[in-house]
C-alpha cells in the first residue's frame, strides 16, 4: 500500500513537495562532480543570486512544461556504452519505461555535449541535463516523433504569449517558426522562443539551416545557452542560474533537477516514436491559463488535481497496476496433492501399480520403413533485408571543403517492399581526413518511408586522395554498399588584373590586303604592380557597344594560317606583359576595334585602322 500511495502522490497534489524532497536529497549527496570542496567558496559568493529567479525574459518565454516526475525508485545503473544499442523493450537494462530516450533523441543530446566541450571546455555540460530539460519542455520531443534528420514530425508550439496567464510577447518572427503573425509562442522540441532563437539557434545537423523544430539544432542551441556567461555547470549555482535562465520558476527548476538525477542514475535508448509521454498539460497540449510558478491557483497549474492530457488531447489511463508493490501469495489451507510419477521408459518393465486397460490396442505398430528418405540440401538463406545504392555512387570535393551531395542507399524485403525505420550504418574506409559531420567516421540512421537513408554532410579534410564510404544494415552480417568519394588539390587561384594598358601610345595603321608591322604590347597590373601569369582573350568587336565577333577587317592567324577573329589562351609573362600575335588585313577599309578581356571582366580596347 505505501509503495501505491507515494505513486499517487507523485502524479498529484503532492508535486511540489517530493520536488522539493528530491531536490534536497540531490544537494545533499552532492553528486560526483557537481559542487565539489574545491567549487564551495564560489558557491557561496553565488548564493545570494538565486534567493529569486533571475529577472527578464527566460529562453522558453515561461511558457508551459510537464510537470511529473520521475519514479521514486531510481534505475539501476545502466551498464550499456555511452551510446547503447537499440532495444524494443523498453523498461530493459538501465531502467523502467520512464528512462528510455528515443534513438535520434538521446543522439542529438549526445552529439551537442561533444560539441560544447570542444569548444566551451570549461562547461562541463553533462548531456543527461539536455534529457532533463526536453523532458520537461517537450517529452522527450513526443516521444522520439522526428524524422531521420530529426525534425519533428508535426510542430511542437507552447501557449500563445498573449498576456493571458503567460508572459506577453508580440511577434518577432512574422510567424515563420509559430505560425502567428500576431504573438510569439515557443517551439520545437527544446521550446524556444522566436526572439531567443534569432540569437541562440545553432546548425546542429550539418544541413545548413537553423530549425527549431529540429532537435539537433534545439540540442545545440541548449547546450551553448546554458553554457553562456563563462557557467561551469559542474557548479551547483551555475548549474541553478543556467536553468532558471530557461524558466523563471523554482518549480520549473526542481523538477528539470529531479530528471536530470534521474537519467544520471542509468537511461536506456528506445526506438523513435516509442518513447514514454509526459502526463499533465505541456506543449501541445490544451493549457490551462496559468504558468506553473507564477502564483496561479494551485488548482489550475498543469499536473495538478485536474484531467492531465498528453499532447494532441488524449488523456492517459490509470498508471499500469505491474508499477504496484506486488501483494505476497496467500497461503493454502490444504497442502496440494503431489503427482503421481511418470513411467521410466529406460527402466523395468514392471507394469506400473495403476489398472491396465482392459481393451488391448487394435492397431498394429507400423512398420519402419526400409528405404530412407531422400535427401535434398535446403536452399541458401537469403537476408532478410536487402540494401542498394540510391543514385551517386561516386563523388568528388576539394580539400577543406564539403562535399555537395552525400550517399544515399534504399533497404527493402526479398519482394522488393520498402522498409522503414531500419538502422543503417556509414562509415568511412581508407587512409583519409574526411569526416561526417559531427566529426566522426561513422553514423547510423533510419530509412524513412520510401526505404530511403541519406548519410549526414561529408566533409573532405586536407588529405587529398580516394576512399570508400560503406553502408550496412545494423545487426545483419549479410548485405553492404560501397561508395566512392575522392578530394583533390584545391586548385591554385587564377591571377587577375584590375587596368590593362599599351606599352606605347603609336598609332596602329595599315593597308589592305597587308598585316600591321609593329608589335602591339600590352601590360597588366594589379594593384599597382605587375599581374603576371593573367589569362587574356583577343576579339575583333563589331563595336564598342557589340562585342561579338566581326566578320571582316584585321584578323588573326590559326595554326592552319586561317583567318580567326577570337583568340583565347594568351597570358601574360612574368614582368605582366603581353605581344600580340601578328594581325592581318582583308581587302576592307576603315576602323575597327580590337578588345582585350581578362577572366574578372577587366577590358582594354584598341583602334586598327586600315586605309
Amino acid at each position: 500500500m505505501a509503495a501505491h500511495i507515494s505513486r499517487r502522490l507523485r502524479h498529484g497534489a503532492a508535486t511540489t513537495a517530493v520536488a522539493a524532497v528530491a531536490m534536497a536529497a540531490l544537494t545533499a549527496s552532492q553528486a560526483p562532480g557537481f559542487a565539489g570542496e574545491h567549487h564551495k567558496e564560489k558557491e557561496r559568493d553565488a548564493a545570494s543570486e538565486l534567493t529569486s529567479p533571475p529577472a527578464g525574459d527566460a529562453i522558453s518565454g515561461d511558457s508551459s512544461y510537464y510537470t511529473d516526475l520521475p519514479p521514486l525508485r531510481s534505475p539501476k545503473k545502466s551498464d550499456l556504452p555511452r551510446r547503447s544499442p537499440s532495444t524494443n523493450q523498453p523498461g530493459g537494462q538501465g531502467g523502467g519505461a520512464d528512462s528510455g530516450i528515443p534513438a535520434t533523441v538521446l543522439d542529438a543530446y549526445q552529439r551537442a555535449e561533444s560539441s560544447v566541450a570542444r569548444d566551451r571546455a570549461q562547461c562541463h555540460l553533462p548531456w543527461e541535463l539536455l534529457a532533463g530539460i526536453g523532458r520537461v519542455e517537450s517529452g522527450q520531443a513526443r516521444g522520439g516523433a522526428v524524422d531521420q534528420d530529426g525534425t519533428t514530425l508535426s510542430p511542437i508550439l507552447g501557449p500563445v504569449l498573449d498576456g493571458n496567464g503567460f508572459a506577453r510577447i508580440t511577434d518577432t518572427d512574422g510567424g515563420a517558426y509559430d505560425g502567428d503573425s500576431t504573438h510569439d509562442r515557443a517551439v520545437g522540441p527544446m521550446q524556444f522562443i522566436p526572439s531567443t532563437w534569432a540569437t541562440w539557434g545553432r546548425d546542429g545537423n550539418g544541413d545548413g539551416e537553423r530549425n527549431p523544430n529540429n532537435i539537433y539544432d534545439a540540442a545545440l542551441a541548449a547546450a551553448n545557452f546554458l553554457c553562456s556567461n563563462n557557467r561551469d555547470l559542474a557548479i551547483k549555482a551555475d548549474l541553478d542560474r543556467a536553468i532558471l535562465g530557461y524558466n523563471q520558476s523554482t518549480e520549473y527548476l526542481n523538477t528539470v533537477l529531479s530528471w536530470f538525477e534521474y537519467y544520471k542514475n542509468g537511461t536506456h535508448e528506445v526506438p523513435d516514436g516509442t518513447g514514454t509521454l509526459p502526463k499533465g498539460d505541456g506543449p501541445g497540449a490544451r493549457n490551462t491559463g496559468k504558468r506553473p510558478g507564477s502564483g496561479a491557483d494551485e488548482r489550475e497549474r498543469p499536473g495538478r488535481g485536474q484531467s492531465n492530457q498528453r499532447p494532441g488531447g488524449h488523456t492517459p489511463s490509470t498508471p499500469p497496476a505491474e508499477t504496484e508493490r506486488p501483494t505476497a501469495p496467500s497461503t493454502p489451507s490444504t497442502p496440494p496433492k503431489p503427482s503421481k510419477p511418470r513411467p521410466n521408459p529406460d527402466g523395468p518393465t514392471t507394469p506400473p501399480t495403476t489398472t491396465p486397460p482392459t481393451t488391448p490396442p487394435t492397431t498394429p505398430p507400423t512398420t519402419p520403413p526400409t528405404t530412407p528418405p531422400p535427401t535434398t540440401t535446403p536452399p541458401k538463406p537469403q537476408p532478410a533485408k536487402v540494401i542498394s545504392h540510391v543514385g551517386a555512387r561516386e563523388f568528388t570535393a576539394v580539400e577543406g571543403a564539403s562535399f555537395e551531395t552525400s550517399p544515399q542507399i534504399k533497404v527493402a524485403d526479398a519482394k522488393g517492399k520498402a522498409l522503414s525505420a531500419v538502422r543503417v550504418a556509414f562509415e568511412i574506409r581508407g587512409t583519409t581526413e574526411a569526416e561526417f559531420y559531427g566529426l566522426t567516421k561513422k553514423v547510423t540512421v533510419f530509412t524513412r518511408a520510401d526505404g530511403t537513408a541519406k548519410a549526414p554532410k561529408l566533409i573532405a579534410g586536407k588529405k587529398t586522395g580516394t576512399f570508400t564510404i560503406r553502408a550496412t544494415i545494423v545487426g545483419q552480417a549479410e548485405g553492404a554498399v560501397d561508395f566512392t568519394a575522392k578530394v583533390q588539390p584545391r586548385p591554385e587561384p587564377t591571377p587577375t588584373a584590375d587596368a590593362l594598358t599599351r606599352a606605347d601610345e603609336q598609332p596602329l595603321t595599315a593597308k589592305p590586303e597587308a598585316a600591321f608591322t609593329d608589335p602591339i604590347v600590352v601590360r597588366a597590373t594589379h594593384q599597382g604592380k605587375a599581374a603576371a601569369n593573367v589569362p587574356l582573350t583577343a576579339t575583333m568587336i563589331t563595336s564598342d557597344k557589340d562585342a561579338t565577333a566581326n566578320d571582316k577587317g584585321p584578323y588573326f592567324k590559326d595554326a592552319q594560317d586561317k583567318p580567326v577573329r577570337t583568340l583565347t589562351g594568351l597570358k601574360t609573362d612574368a614582368k605582366g606583359q603581353l605581344t600580340l600575335p601578328e594581325i592581318f588585313t582583308d581587302g576592307t577599309k576603315g576602323t575597327f576595334l580590337l578588345r582585350l578581356t581578362t577572366t574578372d571582366g577587366t577590358t582594354l580596347d584598341l583602334t586598327l585602322t586600315v586605309d
